[in-house]
């Protein structure tokens, strides 16, 4: 997906950003915070088990279902997969909102510095080291095997991330930062084939599974980690507000603006990383919310000012990844899609449309 940005179009916005959303944008962000209350409810209620909504009602408000077994689905199952759900469709929205602007390309996404491919080449050295030693499943480790996945797919991104990092203090320009961290993921691709290529039918499926992506896997121990990493990355990504708006124009505008502009790289790319990151170590490689998320944004609200996109960004990726768990979740079948399928069900057809669109307002000019 990354490998095909190098040929797109810029953002060159015409005008200054404005931040203000009043009437019907106001009514708008109102809809979407009730729309956001709704998935959850729902996301609660529905799955292979229907559950009354008054139960799931009941069960939040700190009571007992007439059912033990919902009580236990709600709270030890489906809560924890819609709040990281919620967690994980803000984080790459706005990592991906932050690496469009940082390039200035509309179809940068948050593994294009290779974050993603860090974590698969993690995994993958799990699945091979283990399936050396025994021919117990990775997946049949229950808690630790999602641990060892989990920690394998942090140490592959957190690597990666240091690599580009140094880098970035050498490079200039953004696009030579993007060549390289392309370069950066074509690499970590081809050892992770050769691995998997070494290894045996059954760690391939375990490796395979883990791609897919999936909310579903992570625990309430895990959540203590990821949401305050999570809010951490976002609370980051907000206090750069200014030097991105000022992006926008160029860098040779933000230096006259008085922007350090390999500071903010570096916190650019930290914050971006950390939160993509994060995601990719205990849900896997989710695919095309960091592209479609931010131009969701910009063509509700129609603004390119960072004080208003990123708050929005997070709502709208909220929304977003709770919709595609519901879908995937298939509501009244004991069938589970790939998440994986699901994101590019919902953010390919915006890729496209921002494509066609840029083209057809060349075409006009």
């Amino acid at each position: 997906m990354a490998q095909r940005i190098l040929s797109t179009p810029t953002i060159t916005p015409a005008t200054r950003p404005t931040v203000a959303l009043p009437g019907l944008k106001t009514l708008l962000v109102g809809g979407l915070l009730a729309l956001l209350v709704g998935l959850l409810l729902v996301s609660l209620a529905l799955g292979s088990v229907t559950i009354p909504l008054e139960e799931v009602l009941r069960v939040l408000l700190g009571g007992e279902a007439s059912k033990a077994v919902w009580t236990s689905i709600i709270r030890d199952f489906r809560l924890p997969q819609a709040l990281t759900a919620i967690l994980a469709g803000a984080a790459l929205g706005v990592s991906g909102l932050l690496m469009q602007t940082f390039f200035r390309n509309p179809l940068a996404d948050p593994f294009v510095l290779g974050v993603s491919s860090g974590a698969s080449l993690g995994v993958a050295l799990v699945v091979l080291t283990i399936g050396s030693v025994t021919t117990t499943l990775l997946t049949g480790l229950g808690v630790f095997g999602d641990l060892a996945l989990a920690a394998a797919a942090s140490f592959g991104s957190v690597g990666v991330m240091a690599i580009i990092l140094l880098v970035a203090r050498r490079v200039s320009g953004g696009t030579t930062l993007l060549i390289i961290g392309l370069l950066f993921g074509y690499l970590t691709s081809a050892v992770v084939s050769v691995l998997l290529y070494l290894s045996i039918p059954e760690r391939i499926q375990a490796y395979i599974n883990w791609t897919f992506g999936s909310f579903s896997g992570v625990t309430w121990d895990q959540l203590t980690i990821i949401a305050p990493i999570i809010i951490g990355g976002l609370s980051a990504a907000f206090l750069l507000c200014k030097p991105l708006n000022a992006l926008l124009l160029g860098e040779a505008y933000a230096e006259s603006m008085g922007v350090n502009l390999p500071r903010v790289r570096f916190a650019l790319i930290l914050a971006s990383a950390v939160l993509a990151g994060t995601i990719t170590a205990f849900c896997g490689p989710i695919g095309f919310l960091g592209i479609a998320v931010p131009h969701f944004c910009r063509s509700l609200f129609n603004t390119s000012d960072h004080r208003a996109l990123i708050p929005l960004t997070i709502l709208v990726g909220a929304v977003v990844a709770l919709l595609a768990a519901i879908i995937a979740d298939v509501p009244g079948s004991s069938l589970v899609l790939p998440l994986n399928a699901v994101t590019s069900l919902i953010g390919a057809p915006a890729v496209i449309w921002v494509i066609l669109s840029r083209h057809s307002v060349k075409a006009a000019a």
